[in-house]
């Protein structure tokens, strides 16, 4: 049986968000963002609220119709350049936590490695709830976005922030950069570009 896929509107906020927070909780960027468990479960989720609002207002997210898994897409036009919205990381860092630097850090340096000079979908974040990991949820969503990049040959790109989940991704299609996101004194990330397949 297939996995229905539909598009969440601001009336889902709440539970994204939450489920945002489940499942990235101990992800090694957002132990790098917040090391201080307490910390991190009182920042983490505004800052999955933070990105889940940038999100809803210039992309789209995707929703399992019985709300275990969600993908954050943001179309990236080819004219679209960093510099754009040089202040975004301080006021995402001022909005969710004004004392923690490592929020407008993490910001900067993904910005910094997001390809520029082609418009792509960019798959910002992707979440199955940790009790239903492992049964394909994710991959139907990144699919569901893939087979219209295909259909209208539009690259993808996104930053894979595990091991684990840098597997799934090459599985379908990306392929590492060849530069890492160093997070000073932290774990990699790993930018990767998938090109329109026929």
């Amino acid at each position: 049986m297939g996995v229905v896929i539909r598009r969440a509107g601001g009336e889902d906020r709440e539970a994204v968000t939450r489920l945002l927070d489940e499942a990235f909780q101990d992800d090694p960027a957002s132990r790098w963002v917040f090391p201080d468990p307490e910390h991190r479960r009182r920042g983490h989720p505004l800052l999955m609220g933070a990105f889940l609002d940038i999100v809803l207002a210039e992309g789209y997210v995707d929703v399992t119709e019985d709300g275990s898994g969600c993908a954050l897409w943001l179309p990236v036009p080819a004219e679209a350049h960093e510099e754009d919205d040089e202040d975004g990381p301080a006021r995402l860092r001022e909005a969710v936590d004004p004392g923690n630097e490592r929020i407008e850090q993490i910001a900067r340096l993904t910005g910094e490695a997001h390809p520029a000079g082609e418009a792509h979908e960019y798959l910002w974040m992707i979440a199955v709830s940790p009790a239903r990991q492992g049964e394909g949820l994710g991959t139907a969503l990144i699919q569901h976005v893939l087979e219209r990049c295909d259909r209208e040959r539009l690259p993808a790109y996104l930053e894979a922030s595990n091991a684990r989940s840098r597997a799934l991704y090459e599985r379908l299609g990306f392929a590492f950069t060849g530069r890492a996101v160093d997070l000073p004194d932290g774990p990699p990330m790993w930018p990767m570009w998938r090109k329109p397949q026929h």
